[in-house]
C-alpha cells in the first residue's frame, strides 16, 4: 500500500481549490507524509489485547499499548503521538488500525490536533479503522483545532463484520479562543462513512467554512462554538443505549445534544454542541461509560 494515501479524485473541490504550489510545500517530502499502521489482536496466553503488527512513519507513531482500567485489564490503551506539535500545510497523514480476534482497545492522541495557518495548499488526514472477529474499539482522539487561515480534509472510514463494535469521535473547537481565534479558518471539512459486512450504512460531513457560513446561525451552531459527533457501530442492540444517552442530555443545561438511531439499526449518531472542550470531554465519558456497561461485556 502507498504512502502517498490519496489521489486528487478523493479531495473535494471545497479542499481543492487551494490545491496551491504542492512542490513548494514539499508534499510527499520526509517529515511531510505521516502513516500508521496498526494491528491488535488478543493474546489469549497473557489474557490481554496487544498490538501485533506495527509500521510508522514520522511524524506519527505509538509505543507499547498499556493496560492501566482495574475495570478491564484485558483492554489496550494506545496512544498515537506526533513530535511535530500540529499539522502544517502540505502535509498528508494516513492511519490504518486493524483489530480481530477478540481484540479489545481505547486509542486515542496525545493531544489536541493542531491545524496551523496555511499560506499554500492544504493538509489531509485519512484513517480506516476495520474490525473483526468479535473486536470492540473506542478510537476516541483529543480535539481538532483548526487556526487562522487553514484548511484541512480528514476522511474516515469505519468498517466492521457483525460481530464487532467501535466508537469513534471527533471534536470541533473554533480555534485558538484565548488569541482571539473564533472560525477564522478556511474551511475545516470532515467526513465519516460506516460499513458493516462491506454494506454502506451511513455517510456522514461536516463542512465548515466560516468565511462564507454563518455558522452561528439558529440553523448551524447558534450560540454554540464546540461541535463534537460520536458514531457507534454494532449489531448488538442499541436501543436501550439511545434512551440512556438521550436521557443524560436531557439533564444538562450547558450542553445541547441527542442521540439517534442510525438505519439498518446499524449503530447511533450523537450530536453535542457546547462552549467548553473539557465539557464536552466529560459528556464523551459518559457516553462511554454507558456503551461500556451495556455492550461491551459480551466482549469480555
Amino acid at each position: 500500500m502507498s504512502l502517498d494515501h490519496c489521489t486528487p479524485s478523493d479531495i473535494p473541490q471545497e479542499i481543492l481549490q487551494y490545491d496551491g504550489d504542492i512542490a513548494q510545500m514539499g508534499v510527499g517530502k520526509s517529515g511531510k507524509i505521516g502513516y500508521l499502521e496498526l494491528e491488535l489482536q488478543n493474546d489469549s496466553d497473557k489474557q490481554k489485547t496487544i498490538i501485533t503488527r506495527k509500521r510508522t512513519q514520522v511524524p506519527l507513531y505509538v509505543q507499547k499499548a498499556l493496560h492501566y482500567d482495574l475495570d478491564y485489564p484485558s483492554m489496550a490503551h494506545v496512544f498515537v503521538l506526533s513530535p511535530s506539535g500540529g499539522i502544517l500545510q502540505g502535509d498528508r497523514y494516513r492511519m490504518d488500525v486493524e483489530q480481530k480476534n477478540n481484540a479489545i482497545s481505547h486509542i486515542t492522541t496525545q493531544g489536541a490536533t493542531r491545524i496551523y495557518k496555511m499560506e499554500s495548499n492544504y493538509a489531509t488526514h485519512m484513517v480506516t479503522l476495520n474490525l473483526k472477529n468479535n473486536s470492540y474499539l473506542e478510537f476516541i482522539p483529543e480535539q481538532i483545532i483548526p487556526y487562522n487561515n487553514s484548511r484541512f480534509y480528514q476522511k474516515t472510514n469505519l468498517d466492521i463484520d457483525d460481530s464487532s463494535t467501535v466508537v469513534y469521535s471527533e471534536t470541533i473547537v473554533p480555534g485558538r479562543i484565548a488569541m482571539g481565534e473564533i472560525f477564522d479558518f478556511d474551511v475545516c471539512y470532515l467526513k465519516t462513512v460506516g460499513t458493516i459486512n462491506k454494506k454502506i450504512q451511513f455517510r456522514d460531513s461536516s463542512l465548515l467554512m466560516p468565511k462564507i457560513q454563518k455558522i452561528q446561525s439558529l440553523a448551524m451552531f447558534d450560540n454554540k462554538t464546540i461541535l463534537t459527533s460520536i458514531y457507534v457501530m454494532t449489531k448488538k442492540p442499541i436501543s436501550k443505549i439511545n434512551d440512556l444517552i438521550n436521557e443524560l442530555f436531557s439533564n444538562l443545561e450547558s450542553i445541547s445534544g441527542g442521540s439517534t438511531i442510525m438505519p439498518h439499526d446499524s449503530g447511533l449518531s450523537i450530536r453535542i454542541l457546547g462552549n467548553s472542550s473539557e465539557d464536552q470531554k466529560t459528556i464523551i465519558h459518559e457516553i462511554l461509560k454507558i456503551i461500556r456497561k451495556e455492550i461491551l461485556p459480551d466482549y469480555l
